[in-house]
């Protein structure tokens, strides 16, 4: 599953992700159990399709793969090293939500600059290259940049 990337992120595993809900494995079937980052995400497709050739090219030919929208996912589900990947390709990885994160409408997070780590950003929209990213500036070094957003 580690050699799945995410078609939006390709910096990020299907494990970095914390989207892979299970894996069971009987006699000669694998059930894998997806979780899709948000309702509709349009990768999911890609995704499945994705993990059924990896197996295949590993030799496993009976392959079902599910989706599980409940409990939804949750940014928390992403691990330390795929927030650090994010980072370090240019994503603003997501706050912690006990420190940061809001439910709140319309209210700014502290967002962190991936290239200069300064915190004097403003957000310019709450869409970016894809649905689950907002588009943030640094105000400090100029530079654009994507936020994942927590949820």
């Amino acid at each position: 599953m580690q050699e799945v990337k995410d078609p939006e992120v390709p910096v990020l595993s299907i494990l970095d992700l914390g989207i892979v809900r299970s894996v069971n494995v009987a006699e000669d079937k694998i059930t894998i159990t997806i979780t899709p980052t948000y309702s509709g995400c349009p990768a999911m497709d890609v995704i499945s399709m994705d993990i059924r050739l990896k197996l295949i090219e590993k030799g496993h030919r009976n392959v079902t793969i599910k989706q599980q929208l409940s409990p939804a996912w949750t940014t928390d589900w992403m691990t330390t090293e795929g927030k650090q990947k994010l980072k370090e390709y240019g994503i603003a990885p997501p706050n912690p939500k006990q420190q940061f994160c809001t439910d709140g409408l319309f209210v700014e997070e502290a967002v962190e600059c991936p290239r200069c780590h300064s915190h004097h950003t403003e957000l310019i929209s709450q869409f970016a290259s894809t649905a689950c990213k907002s588009m943030y500036r640094c105000l400090d070094c100029k530079e654009a940049f994507d936020y994942f957003k927590c949820h």
